[in-house]
């Protein structure tokens, strides 16, 4: 908007156009080529003071930019509050720590087959309906489909250790058509300490996701998974307990063998045979797998043992020889190999050529060669420039190992 020199406004023009009578003929015929009068003198003008139409429309978009703006402003401190109290797990934004029942009815209602109703079993099927009593699982974690990795506390009833067992199931078991099947379980144990926690609950290492992509390309059966923590405390000075049971210590070789394998029958449909059972585990997990299918053959039937100990090596076994013997996965081979009848497992090792212990690779190599024979079926996978640690070991399952126990075990079955 502009003003001429006696009151009157005029309309805005661009810089220069203005009427001939206020500046003169010399003036206007300067910008003669930018001047175009509306005939005969342009429209008719509103009285002094009266707010043009033009001014007043161009108040709008700015009010409603500003509102925008305002909108914009609040949706995005919106979304990183959101975000913040996702990370901080504070509800409603995050799942975690609400119930889970695995296809039953929440803790005290009852058990059924898994797709909420009682599934009626034929005499003999193969398959282990949840015998009770339901723990309580509160989910940890969800995964991109859906599935849960949720935890319970146990009290071992025949160890009599308590402690978390993380337990997760794959999209298949959910599904109508397996409704009435048993599926098969993995106890799955870390290495080091494995407590407080059993690093394999966590998604970062896939060993999850792994499963049902390794189910879906047929490699493997649909485990369930079973992760619990395999010592009674962190390692402290270097003391740790070879997930055993040691003289005057918690009974932890009876927590992964009875109490976890109990918890599992409880609430999953299972499988009744060791068909259904086997173990995986790294390093110090990988020799409690080891140990645990050759002392309990008749239970156990496969493991996946990546970069384990060989032999008992804690220091708590010290005055204890017969016990150290006993669990000592070496002398429980040959005995296996003698025992006439002796039920059939199998063992697939995986190692890798650059582990942090140069030792373990040859002493690997040693037990396959002196006990991969009679009932013990085995498989080494080497791995190419492989180190010490899960995520060495997790994806290298998927080029043998897992399809070596799965051609042997059975799962989902009715």
């Amino acid at each position: 908007m502009s003003y001429s020199p006696d009151g009157q406004h005029q309309p805005y023009r661009s810089e220069g156009q203005y009427q001939q009578q206020h500046y003169g003929a010399s003036y206007t015929q300067q910008y003669e080529p930018q001047y175009r009068p509306e005939p005969p003198y342009g429209p008719p003008q509103p009285p002094y003071g009266e707010p043009e139409e033009p001014q007043y429309e161009e108040r709008r978009p700015r009010r409603g930019r500003r509102w925008l703006i305002a909108g914009v402003t609040v949706l995005a401190l919106a979304g990183i509050a959101a975000g913040v109290m996702y990370h901080f797990e504070i509800p409603p934004f995050t799942d975690k720590g609400k119930d889970v029942s695995f296809g039953q009815p929440a803790a005290g209602g009852g058990q059924t087959g898994g797709t909420g109703g009682a599934a009626k079993q034929a005499p003999n099927s193969k398959a282990l309906m949840p015998t009770g009593p339901q723990a309580e699982f509160k989910n940890s974690m969800t995964l991109a489909d859906g599935t849960h990795v949720a935890v319970t506390t146990l009290d071992g009833k025949k160890s009599g250790f308590k402690g978390k067992v993380w337990v997760w199931a794959p999209k298949e078991y959910n599904d109508p058509k397996f409704a009435k099947s048993g599926f098969p379980v993995m106890i799955a144990l870390p290495g080091g300490a494995g407590y407080p926690n059993n690093y394999w609950m966590g998604t970062d290492l896939g060993l999850q996701t792994s499963i049902s992509k390794w189910y879906a390309e047929g490699k493997s059966k649909p485990f369930i998974l079973a992760m619990p923590v395999l010592n009674p405390g962190p390692d402290d000075k270097g003391i740790y307990w070879d997930g055993s049971d040691i003289p005057d210590q918690p009974k932890m070789g009876t927590w992964l063998t009875e109490d976890v394998p109990d918890l599992m029958k409880a609430n999953f449909r299972t499988i009744k045979s060791r068909d259904g059972w086997a173990y995986m585990g790294s390093s110090t997990g990988g020799f409690a797998s080891l140990k645990a299918v050759l002392k309990y053959p008749e239970k156990f039937k496969a493991a996946i043992c990546s970069g384990p100990d060989i032999v008992p090596d804690s220091s708590l076994w010290k005055g204890h020889d017969k016990e150290k013997a006993e669990n000592n996965p070496e002398l429980l081979a040959k005995a296996l190999i003698d025992k006439k009848g002796a039920p059939d497992v199998y063992l697939a090792f995986q190692v890798g050529d650059n582990e942090s212990n140069k030792k373990t690779l040859p002493d690997v190599q040693k037990f396959v060669a002196t006990y991969g024979k009679g009932p013990i079926h085995t498989s080494l996978r080497v791995i190419p420039g492989g180190q010490h640690n899960a995520k060495t070991y997790v994806p290298n399952m998927g080029e043998g190992p897992i399809q070596f126990i799965s051609k042997v075990m059975e799962g989902p079955v009715e």
